[in-house]
């Protein structure tokens, strides 16, 4: 089991109302997936002809973040194909659900620049997250 990424509020992320602008959840979500990704593949995968590029995100804001909070985010896959996959994302702060949200990755040979079948080992760790 991977543990849950631990986010660090920046002063920059809080808008003038004082909690993370809305905008900072899809990095936090980035900051997770990668956080994934190097435990489920390592850190020496090759990205540029094995990668993923991002498609759509969705985020469900269910209560705001604020500075002094400790952001926590679990990933698991949502659903998987032979070119994409999607994976869900659960903040929590406090032990309490705070956003939840989703991401659709393609799988991508940036040489080539063009769209791959997920490679074997990739789809097998992430299926480990399910």
């Amino acid at each position: 089991m991977i543990s849950p990424a631990r986010i660090y509020v920046r002063l920059t992320d809080l808008d003038i109302l004082g909690h993370v602008n809305n905008a900072i959840y899809l990095t936090y979500f980035e900051i997770a997936r990668m956080h994934y990704f190097a435990e489920l593949v390592g850190k020496d995968w090759n990205w540029m002809e094995e990668g993923v590029v991002l498609v759509k995100n969705e985020v469900e804001y269910l209560k705001p973040i604020v500075l002094n909070d400790i952001p926590f985010v679990t990933v698991g896959l949502i659903q998987m194909g032979t070119k994409s996959f999607t994976l869900g994302y659960e903040i929590h702060v406090n032990d309490a659900l705070v956003t939840k949200g989703s991401s659709t990755l393609v799988a991508f040979n940036s040489k080539k620049q063009c769209t791959i079948e997920i490679p074997e080992k990739m789809k097998e760790a992430i299926q480990k997250i399910a």
